[in-house]
């Protein structure tokens, strides 16, 4: 196991709601900062006026991921005033199985012993050695969890049962870097739809875009700003109205895609995509294909394209892409577009 992926792991936390309905942020190793902290807070279910409990959410803030699990205390229990807890741990890795069964071996100790300290002992093991073994709260093993599993895990075959030829739009604005946010107000269905997106551009394996479970908040906000395109997930629907935060909006429970009005143009779309759009969809279709060989086979129609690209550069000036040189290739103009675009993107173009 190589030393590094240990050392992914940032801190650990812990989050109580007592008998008089307060919820707190009450321990943390080795530390967190004040302004994570209240976000963290703010994802943290407990502190929400909903019933409803999440058992698992997930998340990235300043490039900081945090994994949080929440639990009902039931009794019997050395947990006498607190009514429910969350553990929260912060990490460099997108890798939510991993960090979600490392919390649930974190939360039975807890439960058990009612005492932050256990949790700082299994936490060290796991960064130490990368295990953390216990009989009766079960056993977390570092390498069992692959990165690859990880980005493999959303199904892009749902995303194009939903969105049919639709699904075009989305390949098209990930391609470019586009900003898509994605809406809907249960956050369960949202983790599970924006994780899969990136499949989409494989080449890249880049899941530093993914902001999977954003609020309307300032901070919050200004950290998505910063970043070129992304996909970001929200439960709050006054979100329909912000447009400065979106090129492509996803109305997940009434499965409406749209592109707004100032990315018309860059968005434009043509033959080419309509051919791109029939293959996905054929792919995807297919009963016998699995989601990884659906990721593939758009894996290889991407890579046909950006070899052309490249192709068409290296006739340029430091291999790099002209507005001239493309025009002169007569192209439809939403290919032209796409693909001026997308050597943009891929920073294959002459500025």
């Amino acid at each position: 196991m190589a030393v590094s992926e240990t050392q992914l792991m940032l801190s650990v936390g812990l989050i109580e709601k007592d008998v008089n309905g307060d919820t707190l942020w009450v321990w943390c190793y080795p530390s967190v900062s004040t302004e994570l902290r209240e976000v963290l807070l703010r994802k943290c279910c407990l502190t929400s006026d909903s019933a409803v409990l999440h058992a698992f959410v997930f998340g990235q803030y300043c490039r900081t991921w945090y994994y949080i699990s929440t639990v009902d205390v039931q009794e019997p229990t050395v947990l006498k005033k607190v009514t429910h807890f969350s553990i929260v741990i912060t990490a460099k890795d997108f890798n939510p199985e991993k960090y979600a069964a490392f919390s649930r071996v974190l939360c039975r100790m807890y439960i058990k012993h009612g005492n932050p300290v256990k949790m700082m002992e299994g936490y060290i093991a796991v960064l130490t050695k990368g295990i953390c073994q216990s009989d009766e709260n079960g056993s977390f093993l570092i390498k069992d969890y692959d990165v690859r599993k990880a980005y493999l895990a959303g199904s892009i075959k749902d995303v194009v049962s939903q969105f049919g030829m639709e699904t075009i739009i989305l390949y098209t604005a990930l391609m470019l870097k586009k900003r898509i946010v994605i809406f809907h107000p249960r956050v369960e269905a949202l983790l599970e739809f924006t994780r899969a997106l990136p499949a989409l551009t494989w080449h890249r394996k880049d899941w530093s875009i993914l902001h999977p479970y954003v609020h309307l908040e300032d901070r919050e906000l200004e950290n998505l700003r910063v970043c070129t395109g992304y996909v970001a997930g929200f439960v709050d629907p006054e979100v329909t109205n912000r447009s400065d935060l979106f090129e492509v909006f996803v109305n997940l429970p009434d499965s409406e895609i749209t592109i707004s009005q100032h990315a018309k143009e860059a968005m434009a779309m043509g033959k080419l995509h309509k051919e791109i759009g029939h293959f996905i969809v054929q792919s995807a279709e297919d009963n016998d294909r699995t989601d990884v060989q659906v990721i593939k086979d758009i894996s290889m129609k991407t890579k046909e394209i950006l070899s052309n690209l490249v192709s068409l550069a290296k006739e340029g000036e430091d291999a790099k892409l002209t507005l001239e040189a493309l025009k002169q290739r007569h192209f439809p103009p939403a290919t032209e577009n796409f693909l001026f675009h997308l050597a943009a993107a891929e920073q294959l173009l002459k500025i």
